[in-house]
């Protein structure tokens, strides 16, 4: 720990905990072995409606330890519930995660805490992919799977970080509790790099072990979660992405509607004509951009009430089939043919298309750095 103080540092660790009966005793007297007179803990155990006798081996350990509360569920919601739920309770100077198994030795957030404690960082990560001694080797797509999250998550965060996914992450106490936390599972990983990143805090990293578990030890963790996290990065993320970013997303939303407009209209053309048929497919698809922009790349209402944003997007997208509609009927005019002509005003008409969202219906300034 540092000297540049005189007072001791409190360090608040919540921990979430859903059926660690076996693991939680083990777990927290390891936490309270870091402690001395440089380092002072406060522990808040999260229970995320455990169905075995998780409850009852933290009610033991407060009798015991009386810098450790216990927090309840009534009903399972998921780890970053539990960790809104604790960063909302914490007081010490800096505030970090420590989950209820023993994947994580809890030595290593001695050297975690020392950037912030000497008021070099405002968040430091711990990374399992910088450790260089022994390590336990398990599941091969498994960490793959977190190198790919990383890497898309520093795409768009425009971060270096080797290990997003980590459980280590100690923040300045003002700052987590300034951020509303809303993914209630393993979300909440790529959302919180993601709004750090936002913050522009200052992030440190430092190599950290790592002892993983099995999934008949307990591990929690699935393929469902990957998915979620990619939805995450994009929908944390990719609004303060670079604009060739948000280019690339938007490429991806603006296929996904004109293939439903296709398949929209192929559907309706038998029993309507070509006409109704043509402009419900056109503006039932810009109804599905929209929630897509909304839910991927942009965020909704930055600018404009509800109904005005939607008037304006639609407004827009009228706008720019007229465009397109005459850019398509000048080029047949100076001689090209239907399909170049069409594949020409179709590019023109994606540009408009992402420039009208980006700084018309989703309009957004670039903060000033946060400190």
């Amino acid at each position: 720990m540092t000297e540049t103080s005189s007072r001791p540092t409190t360090l608040t660790l919540v921990i979430p905990c859903y059926n660690e009966e076996k693991t939680l005793e083990r777990c927290v007297e390891r936490v309270l072995a870091i402690a001395d007179d440089r380092l002072v803990l406060e522990l808040i155990i999260v229970d995320d409606a455990s169905k075995d006798d998780s409850v009852s081996v933290a009610q033991k350990l407060i009798q015991r330890h009386p810098n450790i509360r216990l927090f309840r569920h009534e009903r399972n919601q998921g780890k970053g519930a539990a960790l809104r739920t604790g960063f909302a309770q914490a007081t010490g100077d800096f505030v970090g995660v420590q989950d209820a198994d023993l994947e994580y030795d809890p030595q290593d957030l001695r050297k975690l805490i020392v950037p912030l404690a000497e008021g070099r960082a405002d968040v430091v990560f711990g990374s399992r992919f910088l450790y260089s001694g022994e390590r336990r080797v398990l599941y091969f797509w498994h960490s793959q799977m977190n190198r790919a999250l990383t890497f898309l998550s520093n795409m768009f965060s425009d971060l270096g970080l080797t290990d997003m996914e980590t459980c280590y992450k100690l923040f300045r106490r003002e700052i987590i509790q300034s951020i509303e936390i809303q993914e209630n599972r393993f979300g909440f990983e790529p959302e919180i790099v993601a709004k750090v990143a936002e913050m522009r805090c200052r992030i440190y990293e430092a190599p950290i072990s790592y002892q993983g578990r099995t999934y008949a030890e307990g591990k929690k963790i699935n393929w469902k979660d990957g998915l979620r996290a990619l939805y995450c990065i994009l929908h944390y993320g990719a609004h303060r992405s670079p604009l060739p970013m948000q280019m690339l997303v938007y490429l991806f939303i603006g296929g996904t509607a004109a293939l439903f407009n296709l398949l929209l209209f192929l559907l309706l053309f038998p029993t309507l004509s070509i006409g109704p048929s043509a402009l419900i497919a056109f503006y039932a698809a810009a109804g599905l951009n929209y929630w897509l922009c909304t839910h991927l790349l942009f965020k909704k209402n930055i600018r404009w009430k509800t109904g005005t944003e939607q008037f304006v997007y639609y407004a827009s997208v009228t706008g720019i089939a007229l465009v397109d509609l005459a850019t398509t009927t000048a080029l047949l005019a100076f001689g090209l043919g239907a399909v170049s002509a069409k594949l020409l005003a179709s590019c023109i008409g994606l540009i408009l298309n992402f420039a009208a969202r980006r700084f018309l219906v989703f309009p957004e300034s670039r903060p000033e750095d946060w400190r």
